[in-house]
Order: structure tokens, then sequence, then C-alpha cells
């Protein structure tokens, strides 16, 4: 199984860490979570290269509430530690491998630049920081 599930514990480290990251909020009783589910594995399998991780929603209730999340199945991802997509709903294979290439075209140092002028803190924050950073973004992302 190439993707990980993720806890409010590990999140920090796993988004800080690591190039790419998609996230997939998801939660056993979400039908279009169930649909999705397949989508995002076949895709971890092609990518090697990106961090695939799953969290439920049920299990990681802080984590979903600090990431703002309201509507499930909701994908993120991440480059270089700083939110770069945010959308509920399931996405069809060819769209998120789109995605996932668009992702990883992105140049790190503008994200890096765009997370700065956004009032990111310095590049390693603690992973409390770092979920609440992530959550901030989302807002920003969500108009909120």
């Amino acid at each position: 199984m190439a993707t990980t599930d993720l806890t409010l514990e590990a999140f920090g480290t796993t988004v800080s860490e690591n190039d790419t990251v998609l996230v997939d909020f998801w939660a056993e009783w979400c039908g279009p979570c169930k649909m999705f589910g397949p989508v995002f594995e076949t895709a971890s399998e092609k990518h090697q290269d990106v961090v695939f991780a799953k969290v439920d929603t049920e299990d990681q209730q802080q984590l979903a509430a600090m990431a703002g999340i309201t509507s499930i199945p909701t994908l993120m991802a991440f480059r270089g530690g700083v939110l770069v997509f945010s959308q509920a709903g399931a996405l069809p294979g060819q769209a998120l491998d789109q995605l996932i290439d668009q992702v990883k075209a992105l140049d790190i140092a503008e994200v890096r630049a765009m997370a700065e002028q956004q009032g990111a803190q310095d590049a390693e924050p603690s992973e409390e920081e770092a979920v609440q950073s992530a959550a901030a973004q989302l807002d920003d992302v969500n108009g909120r």
C-alpha cells in the first residue's frame, strides 16, 4: 500500500519534511470517499515521488477541524510545506494525475515566497504551528 494514515501528531512533520504531499480527508461512511479511495491509491502507485496520506476525519476530528474540513472527501496538496491546493469532492483519475503534475511542476522558490507573503513563519515550524498554518492557508484559499 502506497498511502499512509496521517494523524494530528504526524501532520506537521509529514507536510514540512516532504517535497510534495497529497492529503485525502475521508470517512468510512462516505460514499464518494469510497469511490475516490481506489483512484487515490492508483495515483500513489504511479507517483512514487509524492507522499500520499489519508486522514480519517472520524478518528482525527481535531486535525479535520483545524484544517477547516466541512465536506469530504477533501483533497489538499502541499508543495515545500505550503498548501497549494484544496478542494472538496472526488476527482476522476485523469484529473488527479493532471493536478499532481501541476503541483510537482511548481517552482518551490516561488511557492515559498508566496507563503512568506501570506505570513508564513520560519521554514521549520513546530507540528502545532504547521497544522495551524495549514488551516490558516486553507481559510485563505476558501475565502474565510
